[in-house]
């Protein structure tokens, strides 16, 4: 039996599995192939009811609105729907050095890019030329516009658009169901419940069809699988193996744990909190209902009872009831994420440490991919794979080393977790070329040549700097003489912060406001 690709037009998407992230490749493959057109490609999503999702991805990046906007989903509508507060910042608690007790050091990795339109200020700070300021500081007005608590937009601003730059926290399950009716309603994709109960490989070993317990047999000619760690399609049929990268990120488990809030109106953080254990760290999401927390740690630094124990003593009072769920999380990748006809999106293609939201950016992106690249034909598909492949491996790596980063440049010294973290065996050696580059000169857009950058230039500063990371500037101080003009931009950055406060509303405010008028369309 041939396959049905080989014709050479492809006609049908199955999609095998839902959650975050076979929703968001849904719906870019229907908007870029227009599914609802007579003549588009047919989009097809197949999950299971019986099977839950993971349900922990709540923390987003920026990338996110462009995505939301491009596929018609109204920004008031999310935030109503998806229980949804605003994100500027990731606050990293008590990653640079050991607690002191009562007390603990901490830093924004801000969402807002510092302005180079007029040179960049870097060098300057590490020159400290007359500021006694922290980076984010020095180079930002959003570190303050998130310590005071507030919004990153007013009511006057339409949707999606903000005085600073925005992500979101989610409710990752209604999410979910947004992304659904959204893409059957709106872009035209077809939606069947089922669980697969067989592939079928042709006789040139592509994938058939999936046999189903409600539905039959589905042909296709492009598979996706989004079948989570189980990689139902790409690992089990198509035995594409996995590269497993604990050697580098240690933490391969997660206690999650949903709590309410000391009182109905306390404020709500525009960012994630995220603050460093004996063996790993803590999340904590502000969403306006509750928060949403958990453990990310390494079962090889310590035991499940003793992380339970370190959970619940960071919840306190708001975790005494709290239904603690454990999660096993497979580090790595697969050796490839295009196989035949079989593309791999969500946990069934990688999976690393939620520390800067990297699941939903990376699916998002490397769906908006799939569909970008989407081949015109089934001859040309092994070019566009190998493409693919080569793409996704790049941003999975460099992924995996800024990840890294956190770790390997901590101070912290409290616990074996954070010693094994500084060993030179488990850092890439790409990243350690670069940070023995940045010892003596700072970072600079040429070490991040690619497109398939998922973090760039600004990120790496805010944690290289934000976590006390020394570069030298002895040796280079006498190409950057303009002192005058970056203490100048240093006072009007910190006058323009205290402006910026004055304007923004309370972060609560805010999306009580958004949720009871709405926000103007653009």
């Amino acid at each position: 039996m041939a396959s049905a690709a080989t014709s050479g037009h492809i006609q049908h998407v199955l999609v095998v599995g839902g959650g975050t992230a076979g929703w968001l490749t849904a719906s870019h493959l229907a908007k870029k192939l227009r599914a609802r057109s007579p003549d588009g490609v047919r989009v097809t999503l197949l999950e299971s009811d019986n099977i839950p999702t993971i349900g922990v991805g709540e923390g987003t990046v920026p990338a996110i609105r462009q995505t939301l906007q491009y596929l018609g989903i109204s920004e008031t509508e999310f935030i109503r729907e998806c229980d949804a507060s605003f994100k500027q910042s990731i606050k990293f608690v008590d990653w640079v050095h050991n607690p002191v007790a009562g007390r603990s050091d901490y830093y924004h990795h801000v969402f807002d890019y510092p302005d180079t339109r007029r040179g960049d200020l870097t060098p300057y700070w590490l020159k400290q030329a007359g500021t006694g300021r922290s980076f984010v500081d020095a180079v930002s007005v959003q570190g303050l516009v998130c310590d005071r608590g507030l919004g990153p937009k007013n009511m006057t601003l339409p949707e999606y658009q903000g005085l600073t730059s925005y992500a979101y926290h989610l409710d990752a399950a209604k999410f979910a169901r947004l992304l659904t009716r959204h893409a059957v309603e709106e872009l035209g994709v077809r939606h069947l419940l089922g669980t697969v109960e067989q592939v079928r490989r042709s006789d040139d070993g592509d994938i058939a069809a999936v046999v189903t317990d409600r539905h039959g047999a589905l042909e296709a000619d492009l598979f996706v699988d989004c079948t989570g760690f189980a990689s139902l399609l790409l690992g089990q049929s198509l035995d594409v193996p996995f590269i497993d990268r604990t050697d580098v990120l240690f933490a391969d488990h997660a206690l999650a744990a949903q709590v309410p809030y000391g009182q109905m109106d306390a404020p709500i953080p525009s960012y994630t909190i995220s603050t460093a254990q004996e063996s790993g760290w803590i999340w904590d999401i502000g969403l306006p209902e509750r928060r949403g927390t958990g453990y990310v740690y390494s079962s090889a630094h310590t035991d499940h009872e003793r992380a339970e124990t370190v959970f619940r003593n960071y919840l306190g009072a708001a975790g005494e009831n709290a239904e603690v769920r454990r999660i096993p999380m497979k580090i790595g990748y697969r050796d490839r994420f295009w196989e035949r006809n079989c593309v791999a999106i969500g946990l069934s293609q990688g999976f690393v440490e939620p520390l800067e939201a990297t699941g939903i950016l990376v699916y998002d992106a490397t769906a908006k991919m799939l569909a970008d690249t989407f081949p015109a034909n089934r001859e040309v598909m092994s070019t566009v794979a190998a493409q693919f492949n080569r793409h996704v491996r790049y941003a999975w790596e460099r992924v995996i080393e800024f990840i890294k980063l956190h770790y390997c440049i901590s101070q912290r010294t409290d616990s074996d977790f954070w010693l094994d973290n500084r060993a030179a065996e488990s850092i890439p050696e790409a990243l350690r070329e670069k940070l023995a580059l940045w010892r003596c000169q700072p970072p600079s857009d040429y070490d991040f040549p690619s497109k398939m950058e998922i973090f760039n230039l600004p990120n790496y500063l805010y944690v290289l700097y934000g976590m006390d990371f020394v570069t030298s500037a002895a040796h280079i101080s006498n190409r950057f003489a303009d002192d005058d003009n970056a203490l100048a931009r240093f006072v009007e950055i910190e006058a323009g912060a205290r402006q910026l406060c004055e304007q923004l509303p309370a972060h609560r405010e805010l999306i009580r406001k958004i949720k009871q008028f709405g926000l103007q369309k653009i």
